[in-house]
C-alpha cells in the first residue's frame, strides 16, 4: 500500500508538472529598466509568455531616462555607449546603429591643454601631460599586478593600495583631478574603495574596445530599451506600448514565496500571483527596506548584497545666455583642479551635440553628489558659477537654468550604478546573482563582467532569464557558486 501510494503521488506530481509545462509558467518581473525588459524578452523568446512586468515609475528604461532641459532633451542617467571598436561587438552599439541614434565620439586626448587652476588660468600643457603620463604608467603597472592575483579575489586590493605600492599617491590639485578623471569619473567612487582586480583592466574596454560614444538623440538613449520592448510587447500604431502585461506606477513593496509560487504586493494594495518572480531593482534599493521578502532573504544573500556598493554619479546641466568657453577641436572636455578633490572637476561643452543650446555639463560623484542633492539648486548654481568664474573670469554671464538629478535621494533607485568595492570576492559576487527559491535577481549589478554599464544591464537580464528558463525546463535549479579559494 505504501509503495502504491508513493507511485500514485509521483504520477500526480508528474501530471501536475506536465500541465504546468503545457500552460506555461507565470513570471512576475519587478522593474522595467533595461535588465527587466531584457529578461522579459528572453523569457518570451523561450515560450514563457505569461509574464507581468510591474514598474514603479511612469516609464520604462529605469536609469536610462531623458528629460527636457532648456528646450532640449538631455540624459538624466546613462549617456555613453562605452566599449566600441574592439574585438567583440558591444550589443548596445549594434542597437544604437540600427536605430540611427545621434552619437558623437568622445575625444579626451587634449585634456593636457584644457586643465584649469583653482586660482585661475590654465596649467602648462607639458605640466599636465607629465602628470597624465605618470598616472597612465602606474595604471599599466596596476594591470600587471591585478592579473597576477588569484582569480578568487581573496587577495584583492584597492586601487589606492596599488598606487601606494607604486609610490604614487596623488596629492596636489593637478594630480588629484587627473586621478579623479581616471577613476571616479568612470566608477563614481574613489580609488581607496574601488577593487583593483575587478576594475583594472576593465572587461568593458578590454573586450569591446576603448572608444566611447556620447548619445545625444532627441528620442533619448532609452530608445534602445524601447527597441527591445517592442519586440515582445504589443504596441499601438504610434509605437506606444499598450500590452496589458506591462503595468506602470506599480511599486512593489512585498514579495512572499512558498512551494506553490510567489505573491507580489504593490504599494496601492494590488496583489499578483505567479510561479516565479524576477527582481530587477537596483542593488541600492535591495539595500533598503523598500521591498520586504517573506520568508526573509537568507543571511548569506543579505551579507553579499550589503557589501556591494551603489555609487552616485551626478550630471549637472547649466544653461547660459551665450557661450564664453573655448570651442573647436580638442576643447570638448576640460578639468578644474581644486584643492578639494572632486569639487566640480570634469566639464563638457556641447557645440556638436546640442548646437546653439549654450549648455555645459559638469559631473560630480560620491560624497559631493550626496551633499549637492541635499542643498537647494540655487546653492549648487552659485558654487558652479564660482568655479566657472575662476576658470573664465568674473565677467561671464550668470547661468539661466540648472538641472540637478537626485538619483541617491530617489527611493526607486538610491544611486546610479554599482561599483565593485575592495572586500567583495568572486564567491560573494556569485551570491549576489544567485536566486533564492522562486525569487530570481537581475540588474547591472548582477552582470558577471560588466556591472555598472548599460550593456551590463542588458546582458544581465538575458543571463538571469536563462537561469530561470533552465530551472523551468529541466528542473535543474541549483546555481553553482565557485569555492571561495579557487
Amino acid at each position: 500500500m505504501g509503495e502504491m501510494g508513493d507511485i500514485g503521488t509521483t504520477v500526480l506530481l508528474l501530471l501536475a508538472h506536465i500541465a504546468l509545462a503545457a500552460a506555461g509558467p507565470s513570471v512576475i518581473i519587478v522593474g522595467a529598466g533595461f535588465s527587466g525588459i531584457s529578461a522579459a524578452k528572453t523569457l518570451s523568446d523561450a515560450g514563457i509568455t505569461d509574464i507581468l512586468i510591474l514598474e514603479a515609475t511612469d516609464h520604462i528604461g529605469g536609469r536610462i531616462h531623458k528629460t527636457n532641459f532648456a528646450g532640449i532633451n538631455v540624459e538624466m542617467g546613462a549617456n555613453w555607449v562605452e566599449g566600441v571598436n574592439g574585438d567583440q561587438m558591444n550589443p548596445i552599439w549594434t542597437m544604437a546603429n540600427e536605430l540611427k541614434l545621434r552619437n558623437f565620439y568622445s575625444d579626451f586626448e587634449n585634456l593636457s591643454s584644457n586643465t584649469y587652476k583653482q586660482g585661475g588660468g590654465l596649467y602648462k600643457n607639458s605640466e599636465v601631460q607629465e602628470v597624465i603620463d605618470l598616472s597612465d604608467s602606474v595604471h599599466t603597472d596596476g594591470e600587471s599586478l591585478s592579473t597576477s592575483l588569484p582569480s578568487s579575489g581573496r587577495s584583492d586590493i584597492s586601487v589606492l593600495t596599488m598606487q601606494r605600492l607604486k609610490d604614487h599617491v596623488p596629492s596636489t590639485p593637478l594630480e588629484m583631478v587627473v586621478d579623479y578623471y581616471n577613476y571616479d569619473y568612470e566608477f563614481a567612487e574613489p580609488p581607496r574603495v574601488t577593487s583593483l582586480q575587478n576594475t583594472v583592466p576593465l572587461a568593458t574596454f578590454a573586450n569591446f574596445g576603448e572608444d566611447v560614444y556620447f548619445v545625444a538623440d532627441q528620442r533619448g538613449y532609452e530608445s534602445v530599451v524601447y527597441h527591445v520592448a517592442h519586440q515582445f510587447l504589443r504596441t499601438s500604431r504610434t509605437g506606444a506600448i499598450v500590452d496589458p502585461r506591462l503595468k506602470l506606477n506599480k511599486l512593489v513593496r512585498h514579495i512572499s514565496q512558498s512551494r506553490s509560487g510567489v505573491v507580489v504586493t504593490t504599494e496601492d494594495g494590488s496583489v499578483y500571483k505567479a510561479d516565479y518572480v524576477m527582481v530587477s531593482v537596483s542593488i541600492g534599493v535591495l539595500q533598503t527596506k523598500l521591498i520586504t521578502f517573506e520568508p526573509a532573504l537568507p543571511q548569506w544573500k543579505i551579507l553579499a548584497l550589503y557589501q556591494f556598493d551603489m555609487a552616485v554619479y551626478t550630471k549637472i546641466f547649466l544653461k547660459f545666455p551665450h557661450k564664453f568657453w573655448p570651442e573647436g577641436n580638442g576643447t570638448e572636455f576640460f578639468l578644474y583642479a581644486s584643492e578639494r578633490r572632486g569639487y566640480y572637476p570634469v566639464w563638457q561643452q556641447f557645440e556638436k551635440q546640442y548646437p546653439g543650446a549654450n549648455v555645459l555639463l559638469v559631473t560630480v560623484t560620491d560624497e559631493e553628489s550626496r551633499r549637492i542633492e541635499q542643498q537647494p539648486d540655487s546653492e549648487t548654481k552659485a558654487e558652479a558659477m564660482e568655479v566657472l568664474r575662476s576658470m573664465f573670469g568674473k565677467n561671464i554671464p550668470e547661468a539661466t537654468d540648472i538641472l540637478v538629478p537626485r538619483w541617491w535621494s530617489d527611493r526607486f533607485y538610491k544611486g546610479t550604478f554599482s561599483n565593485w568595492p575592495i572586500g567583495v570576492n568572486r564567491y560573494e559576487y556569485d551570491q549576489i546573482r544567485a536566486p533564492v527559491g522562486r525569487v530570481y535577481f537581475t540588474g547591472e549589478h548582477t552582470s558577471e563582467h560588466y556591472n555598472g554599464y548599460v550593456h551590463g544591464a542588458y546582458l544581465a537580464g538575458i543571463d538571469s532569464a536563462n537561469m530561470m528558463i533552465k530551472c523551468i525546463k529541466t528542473g535543474f535549479c541549483k546555481v553553482t557558486i565557485k569555492d571561495k579559494e579557487t
